[in-house]
């Protein structure tokens, strides 16, 4: 489970968001991912932008099964309002272009690293990114390692 101090947050993929209210309760990472979610909400640690809401709308109501309705979609989105502190703006994109291009990186995932490195965040959980890479005090953390090198040793 992610640990995080009383000084330290954590931004937070679409794809955690997704898998946690998601209607697919047999994923153990729809659990696991609750369990992070209400932890972050405890301890008033948890961080997103823009972009994630704008994909947790766009992939749960579209792209998941069974699609969640939109009206739930949007209530979600409306629950994480307090944790949104980054809006996608000009100046993150141009910083998120340099990243991409200084690291060899897909934009889309550039921009959310821009984006936790701007709330502050000391880590950043996604499954899609490389486990353990730092950009300056950020960590990317795949809270789902284990359970994936699971299934990949089957």
């Amino acid at each position: 489970m992610v640990s995080t101090s009383i000084d330290s947050y954590t931004f937070v993929d679409t794809n955690i968001l997704v898998y946690a209210h998601g209607k697919d309760e047999t994923d153990p990472r729809a659990r696991l991912s609750r369990q992070i979610l209400a932890s972050l909400w405890k301890a008033d640690r948890g961080v997103i932008s823009t972009q994630v809401l704008q994909e947790f709308y766009a992939v749960a109501t579209r792209k998941i099964q069974p699609k969640l309705p939109k009206k739930r979609a949007r209530e979600v989105i409306a629950s994480y309002a307090k944790w949104c502190s980054v809006n996608t703006d000009p100046v993150l994109i141009i910083s998120a272009g340099r990243l991409e291009e200084d690291h060899s990186l897909a934009f889309w995932d550039a921009l959310i690293i821009e984006a936790a490195l701007r709330a502050g965040a000391t880590t950043l959980l996604s499954e899609d990114l490389q486990h353990g890479r730092r950009f300056g005090d950020l960590v990317i953390e795949n809270p789902f390692r284990d359970a994936n090198s699971a299934e990949d040793d089957q």
